[in-house]
């Protein structure tokens, strides 16, 4: 990571160097303004009474490069900042530190998105290396790796805690392949308190891992882990598949027909078998009212083609 040195370098200006712009009523730089410090850097920006305050831009003598918010002549907001050696910081910042939520990439191509606070990795991120395509995802405490998390590689995954940026306790491998390996990262203690004492304190141990039992794909939270083992975790699973099993059989017991389209259809043939009276009996019915509706029909036909006595009568008056 970047040093502070081309971030601290920046003048509280005042009335230093050359100036182009706005200024208020007492000739204090206020409003849009450029200016060129004594030390070769320059601002592009917002000025309020004297102080960069608001959007601007500041450029280094050295090649760095800062865009976003200013404060009282310090980086407050949101902004980017380009470093010398070519890593970038976009985020966050409080009276000149990042702060916040930001994505810092690395010279190296890595990069870390997540929280910060007093310019350091602070909180919940995830850090990702360019080379091995490997990713860390959890809790950081002071710009080191600490707490719970997850790393992640192309074929594996290891979930525990780590402590100063290594892994320490219990903790689980989870394999592509379908399985997990279980187990603890142990620190080595050097042997030897005489020598150690006459030599340097050399170089921290880096945590060995030891392996316990491989499982098959289980649910894991690292409180987990210290609670119980995987191998009783296991049997409690097959405890309950067991009788999960036997329920299902005492079921198939009571039920005759276990096959569920053999079920269906039984339904459907019986919902015609228990209608069958109902439709009938409505049918008769419905031949019943077409029979009764065709007599009437024949009956009035009959009425409107035989004449009436009182109509004969009519008849023979008028032919005398």
């Amino acid at each position: 990571m970047s040093d502070l040195s081309s971030e601290e370098g920046e003048e509280a200006e005042a009335d230093l160097g050359e100036y182009d712009g706005e200024r208020n009523a007492e000739g204090e730089r206020h409003g849009r303004g450029k200016a060129r410090l004594p030390n070769g850097d320059t601002y592009d920006g917002q000025y309020e009474h004297g102080s960069r305050s608001g959007q601007g831009t500041y450029r280094f003598k050295n090649g760095a490069c800062y865009i976003g918010e200013y404060l009282e002549n310090k980086k407050h907001g949101q902004g980017t900042f380009f470093y010398p050696d070519g890593s970038k910081y976009e985020g966050g910042w409080v009276e000149d530190q990042r702060h916040g939520y930001g994505k810092y990439t690395y010279a190296n191509g890595d990069t870390y998105i997540g929280e910060w606070f007093n310019h350091n990795r602070h909180g919940q991120g995830t850090y990702i290396y360019k080379d091995t395509r490997s990713k860390y995802v959890g809790t950081w405490v002071n710009g080191t790796q600490e707490g719970e998390a997850e790393l992640i590689h192309l074929n594996n995954r290891f979930k525990g805690k780590f402590l100063n940026g290594n892994p320490i306790g219990r903790g689980k491998y989870v394999f592509d392949i379908g399985c997990e390996q279980h187990g603890e990262y142990i620190s080595e203690q050097d042997k030897g308190e005489e020598e150690e004492e006459e030599e340097e304190p050399s170089l921290l141990v880096a945590p060995k891992w030891k392996a316990s039992e491989i499982t098959k794909l289980t649910l894991w939270t690292p409180h987990g882990e210290d609670s119980s083992s995987p191998r009783e975790d296991s049997l409690v699973l097959a405890a309950e598949a067991a009788e999960e099993a036997a329920a299902a059989v005492t079921e198939e017991e009571k039920i005759p027909v276990t096959d569920e389209s053999a079920e269906g259809r039984e339904d459907e043939l019986s919902l015609p078998e228990e209608s069958s009276d109902f439709f009938s009996a409505a049918t008769g019915a419905g031949e019943e009212d077409e029979g009764s509706r065709e007599e009437e029909e024949t009956k009035d036909q009959e009425d409107e083609g035989t004449p009436s006595l009182e109509d004969k009568e009519d008849e023979s008056k008028e032919a005398e």
